[in-house]
């Protein structure tokens, strides 16, 4: 029996079956079961939230106030609870100002290391900024040689007349006698005669002096007083060789010969979040909204009679008039058809249309009063004109429409580096590479790793810096420890995946260091290639040996095999789950005859590509048509002039180790071209010379694992449009028709039919401060939502609310006779999810249940044979029982005749396509190429697949070779 554990009895949050189970403390400890089997219920809502609620109690009703807290959970007690954390999947920040060296506090010592040893230039010229200290100027002016007459004087800015009179004046007063005017010295005491018109350059003489060996005390003082009324710079008048020169020196970084100067540089010059660092045409965002030509002309088939171009005016019918007529003018002025389609256009016509013509004027076709000759002016150019009238937008309206035609580019003033010249002139070098604080954050993490380990500082600079340059090694080492060296530092947080987010998290705590933390984690092996998955579960292993207890909910095999103790819940989903089915070390668990895990684990069951109940389906054989979807010359970010064909009415897998360039060819340049061919979508498509196959598709889907709907109203009944056909049967029942009910009544989102008090939504928020927030069932509807009048009308016995709180298995048996909802809960079914209630909140899923989901909606669909549907890794969140079924439902989307392209690296799913591309060898600068495309038999044998080696063992049935050391460790 288990001693040193975290005892866990009677849990019953959501659908746990009042659950007993005893975790192990300081160990790998992986959750696993099917989806909706009550994983999450037990790791985050009981454990993660008791462990936080007790933490929070701990603290002041003063300081709970300000802090969000959690419900406690259903469950009688839980023992041996350490403090928790929790690494969810959660969606990447879209803020443009989040970077990956800004969420991993990377930035914020990168400030400090810049501003306290980092060397500024010019900006302009590219020269060396020196500063010197007294002490420094001090030597400077003893080595001109025993002897010389030295005039220290310190430098005023240039004055008028009536300004350098009041500081005579002053000057007087301080004890002070002459002064250097305009070159000249003069006496104070003198009649000095002030031209008003011309601005006067004074110079306060502080002390003149020959230099000695014993005169360096008396020098200190005068400089000190120099840089008194002049804080940065101080000058001296000598007589060298018979000839007089001003000697100038400075403690501020400048250059005297462009008189460029920065102050003392503070981290907040780094910083594209401040206004003394950020760019201030961009504001640090590094981009702004520039005029697209291809969102002005979408489609160049088109001529100019036909709408070829598409602007703001579209709505204002006079607007458009006077616009017509001043282009139908400049393509009379250009010789250019009307009629012709816009791509045959001559090249002269459409620069001067996006451009303008610059000062050369056109006859616009206009006239005066008075005037029978047509007037004559230049045109302005669409581009222009949207930008000139956006900047001057005071209507939101006008603004949104001009929004529809721009997209945002680098910023022209610094070149997408978001910050000020002075700062991007401050540099580091290493390695014989100088580089600013944006070079280095562009680098790779690999790279900035090396780069900043060999950082070049001087002898008394290490006394300072060396602390700062060991927290950075660090925490980039910890972001290459788990797998994510391809990304460069200056990514965005809004273009990582949630696999890649979780990981960066992972990474800051291990770089915290704790001990006797309860971690939890969410699938952290999401979109890892079978190749990295060795780091990541080393750096898990790493959190354990700390002397943590890391519970991580997890599908993956790899994950699984290196763990110290597998808990399964199940043995279905729903109402069907929350029960503990097996658990013990991973070899018990296989062994375990019982346990749907261990079936997977010890090679009993097999995931194979094999028909859903009810449907028709053929094994992967390849391709099944002659026709494909190919991108030409694709060489956006890392990929290498890539040219990718995917076959048309097959089942493709995109596949390669992390970074390798998967989402940059499906997302940034396939999935934005289709976009703009079949919608005129905004976003740009990524560098590639064109895509053939178009023309035989007339639609693209993307299923990805976004929450169905972004209000907590929607739900699965609604989503697949079930919910309709449910009201307009309950408005056809003779009670609804005798009073008068239409289907809006059966809403519970509109006001009517709805319970009034709690606006449909069936619970009460009770805000109670320092305490959690209660929900509370409405006194009202009794948390039915509805009121009771609508409640009365009833099918089959059942109201509306009893309709929506039954699970997708009992409402296909409920409605099976009616045509228009019956198909479409079915799918639902047919998907594995059965177990979800109809009126469940989309908020309450998970991403593969969303994904489940639409895929379900678009079987309900009628298919065309020619939709071309990508997914991206939608075995996120699913154990292979559910893996099994989803791969059903793909390959009948294929059997329809559509064609399919996943980004996934589940070797079973891989193993069971038409066709696969495999990416690689590595991850950023290391990939980027194609290194084998074709059937899965065909890749297993290719030698330089990264993929097909995976593929290899997985026929042959031999274990991932890493994987055993792992669990030996």
């Amino acid at each position: 029996m288990l001693k040193d554990v975290i005892r866990v009895r009677g849990a019953r949050q959501h659908n746990l079956q009042n659950i007993d189970v005893d975790i192990p403390r300081h160990q790998l400890v992986v959750l696993t079961g099917v989806s909706g089997s009550g994983k999450s219920s037990l790791a985050f809502d009981t454990l993660f939230a008791e462990g936080q609620r007790r933490y929070v109690q701990s603290l002041s009703a003063y300081a709970r106030q300000f802090l969000g807290q959690m419900q406690k959970p259903d469950v009688d007690f839980i023992e041996g609870l350490s403090p928790a954390v929790a690494i969810e999947q959660v969606h990447s920040n879209p803020n443009p100002r989040s970077t990956i060296a800004t969420v991993t506090e990377i930035y914020d010592y990168l400030r400090v290391l810049y501003a306290v040893a980092g060397q500024p230039y010019d900006p302009s010229t590219g020269e060396k900024l020196h500063r010197s200290t007294p002490p420094e100027i001090a030597d400077k002016v003893l080595a001109l040689g025993e002897g010389t007459r030295v005039m220290v004087l310190s430098p005023q800015p240039p004055a008028s007349g009536a300004e350098t009179r009041t500081l005579f004046e002053k000057l007087k007063r301080q004890g002070f006698v002459r002064v250097r005017l305009n070159g000249t010295v003069v006496e104070l005491e003198d009649s000095l005669q002030l031209d008003e018109a011309e601005t006067q350059q004074v110079q306060i003489v502080i002390d003149r002096l020959v230099v000695r060996a014993d005169s360096r005390q008396r020098l200190m003082e005068a400089i000190e007083s120099s840089l008194h009324w002049n804080d940065r710079e101080v000058q001296f008048l000598v007589n060298l060789d018979g000839s007089e020169e001003i000697l100038s020196y400075t403690t501020a970084f400048a250059n005297p010969r462009t008189g460029f100067v920065i102050e003392r540089l503070t981290p907040q010059h780094f910083s594209f979040n401040t206004h003394l660092g950020a760019c201030p045409v961009c504001e640090g965002t590094g981009t702004t909204p520039t005029p697209d030509p291809t969102l002005l002309v979408p489609d160049e088939s088109k001529s100019l009679n036909d709408g070829a171009i598409k602007a703001w005016w579209a709505r204002h019918p006079k607007v458009k008039q006077i616009f017509n007529q001043g282009v139908e003018a400049l393509a009379k002025h250009y010789g250019a058809a009307m009629d012709v389609p816009f791509q045959d256009l001559p090249q002269d016509f459409k620069h001067a249309l996006f451009h303008g013509t610059g000062a050369a004027p056109i006859s616009t076709g206009w006239q005066k009063t008075g005037n029978k000759r047509s007037v004559a002016k230049p045109f302005e150019g669409l581009l222009p004109e949207i930008a000139r009238m956006y900047q001057n937008a005071e209507s939101d309206v006008l603004r949104a429409a001009l929004t529809r035609l721009m997209n945002p580019q680098a910023c022209a003033a610094c070149g997408g580096m978001r910050l000020k010249p002075e700062s991007l002139a401050v540099k580091l070098s290493a390695q014989s590479q100088e580089l600013n604080i944006h070079d280095f954050t562009a680098l790779q993490t690999r790279d900035a790793l090396q780069w900043m380990r060999e950082l070049e500082v001087t002898e008394q600079q290490k006394v300072y810096v060396g602390e700062l340059q060991r927290e950075i090694v660090k925490r980039i080492e910890f972001l290459e420890q788990v797998g994510l060296g391809y990304l460069a530092l200056n990514r965005e947080s809004g273009t990582l995946s949630g696999g890649e987010m979780q990981r960066i998290r992972l990474a800051s705590q291990i770089g915290a260091g704790l001990a006797g933390v309860l971690y939890v984690l969410d699938e952290p092996s999401i979109g890892l290639h079978p190749r990295d998955n060795e780091r990541l579960i080393q750096t898990l292993l790493r959190l354990r040996d700390l002397g943590n207890t890391v519970l991580v909910v997890e599908h993956d095999e790899a994950t699984m095999r290196a763990a110290d103790y597998i808990i399964e819940l199940g043995p279905g989903a729903g109402k069907l789950g929350g029960k503990i089915t097996a658990h013990g070390t991973p070899a018990e668990i296989a062994a375990n005859p019982y346990s749907i895990t261990g079936g997977y684990l010890s090679g009993r069951t097999r995931i194979e590509a094999k028909a859903l109940p009810q449907t028709l389906l053929t094994e992967s054989l390849g391709p099944r048509s002659k026709h494909s979807l190919t991108i030409h010359g694709a060489t956006e970010h890392n990929l290498r002039n890539v040219n990718a064909a995917f076959p048309l009415g097959s089942f493709t897998c995109v596949t390669g180790p992390s970074g390798s360039g998967k989402s940059t060819l499906v997302d940034d340049i396939l999935m934005r071209a289709l976009r703009r061919h079949f919608y005129d979508a905004k976003d740009i498509p990524g560098t590639h010379e064109k895509i053939t196959g178009l023309e035989q598709l007339d639609k693209v889907v993307v299923i990805d694992q976004s929450p169905i709907g972004r209000s907590p109203r929607s739900n699965p009944a609604t989503y697949t449009g079930a919910f309709g056909p449910i009201r307009e049967l309950f408005a056809q029942l003779p009670l609804a028709r005798m009073r008068g009910y239409d289907a809006g009544r059966f809403s519970f989102n509109t006001p009517g039919g709805r319970c009034e008090k709690c606006e449909g939504d069936g619970v009460i928020k009770i805000d109670m401060h320092f305490l959690a927030d209660v929900y509370v069932t409405c006194e009202s509807c009794k948390g039915r939502r509805y009121g009771a009048e609508t409640l009365e009308v009833t099918f089959k016995g059942k109201n509306i609310a009893d309709v929506l709180d039954m699970t997708v298995s009992e409402a296909v048996r409920f409605f099976d006779r009616s045509t228009s909802i019956g198909p479409k809960l079915r799918t639902l079914e047919e998907t594995g999810l059965g177990y979800i209630r109809l009126g469940q909140s989309g908020a309450s899923l998970s991403g593969g249940e969303a994904q489940r989901i639409k895929l379900s909606a678009e079987l309900a669909k009628r298919s065309t044979g020619r939709t071309l549907y990508v997914l991206d890794e939608p075995t996120t969140g699913l154990h292979s029982a559910d893996i099994q079924t989803l791969l059903g439902v793909l390959l009948r989307l294929r059997d329809a005749g559509n064609t399919l392209i996943v980004i996934e690296h589940h070797i079973d799913v891989i193993r069971c396509a038409d066709w696969i591309i495999d990416l690689g060898p590595g991850g950023g600068s290391e990939g980027g190429y194609i290194l084998a495309s074709g059937t899965p038999k065909q890749v297993a044998a290719n030698e330089k697949s990264v993929t097909g080696k995976f593929l290899g063992n997985k026929e042959a049935g031999a274990p991932d070779p890493f994987l055993v050391q792992a669990s030996d460790a």
